[in-house]
């Protein structure tokens, strides 16, 4: 009896041994077949040369047909070409040059454009949580000293904040050229909307003497001092846009911004159902975006 018994406890030892090695074996096998998409779609250094069109949202989608706005123009630089980040939807990159353009009408040589789209794009290896849709760009604050930066200096050169330290005023930086470039941006009928910190909004609403309906474009958020982010809306089916901006000019959303920074108020629960789009594996992305870069 005491032999069975052990017996039994051997095979009971062995049959444990092979069922944790095979739960091992199926718990590594999805991350080997199931990629970050962030590490799908960063890997394409081109677009794939198709039809222009966005798929999904802002934040968890990718891109047919990008085109590369040329590194450098009469009147705009790309700038941190390491990246790889400056592509997008020609809708987006025919915007860039006109507004670069119309910059040298307030007084600066043009603009320097930060990131973008990646080629296909998708969610990014760093930063960014949306620019997944060929459709955002980033323009920095700083004006152009010189449009004949070398790609090393493009590297190392930083843009300026428009905000003062403390972050309730704007520093130094902030002019009537700042306003008229946003402006012209948020005036172009492509654009569905447009990012800045709340002390630049605020600054643009009490500066305003003129028609004030392009203002409910540009929507306060915090980490835009440095730069500008525009959003063209969605020009194809299965392109997601968000929703319309609150009715108004949203002028009192950005100082309440300001009174909050002033006077933090209790910080409501975190939702821990978010999820930094970085994280999202392949499986997850809109179905089109999976058979876009399976080809």
């Amino acid at each position: 009896m005491g032999q069975t018994r052990g017996r039994a406890r051997a095979v009971i030892r062995n049959l444990k041994t092979i069922l944790a090695a095979a739960a091992m074996a199926v718990l590594a096998i999805p991350a080997a077949a199931d990629p970050l998409a962030k590490d799908v779609f960063g890997a394409f250094r081109t677009s794939n040369g198709g039809p222009a069109a966005a798929f999904g949202g802002y934040s968890r989608g990718c891109a047919s047909g990008n085109i590369q706005l040329p590194e450098t123009g009469p009147t705009w630089q790309a700038m941190r070409l390491s990246r790889n980040r400056n592509w997008g939807n020609p809708q987006l990159v025919d915007f860039l040059i006109g507004l670069s353009q119309q910059a040298t009408r307030y007084g600066w040589a043009g603009l320097y454009i930060g990131d973008m789209s990646q080629p296909l794009g998708g969610p990014m290896t760093s930063g960014h949580a949306s620019h997944q849709i060929g459709l955002d760009a980033d323009i920095w604050m700083l004006p152009p000293a010189s449009l004949r930066l070398s790609p090393a200096q493009r590297e190392k050169l930083s843009s300026q904040s428009v905000v003062a330290k403390g972050g309730v005023a704007p520093s130094r930086l902030w002019s009537a050229s700042h306003h008229a470039i946003i402006r012209a941006a948020a005036s172009d009928p492509r654009v569905a909307r447009i990012f800045v910190d709340p002390v630049a909004k605020v600054m643009m609403c009490n500066e305003e003497r003129g028609n004030r309906a392009y203002l409910r474009k540009i929507r306060p958020i915090n980490n835009h001092d440095y730069h500008f982010h525009v959003r063209l809306a969605c020009t194809n089916q299965g392109c997601e846009n968000q929703a319309a901006p609150p009715p108004g000019d949203g002028c009192a959303e950005a100082e309440q911004w300001i009174r909050n920074r002033i006077n933090p108020p209790p910080q409501p629960p975190g939702d821990s159902d978010y999820r930094h789009p970085r994280s999202f594996r392949l499986s997850e992305m809109p179905r089109t975006c999976q058979a876009l870069v399976a080809r």
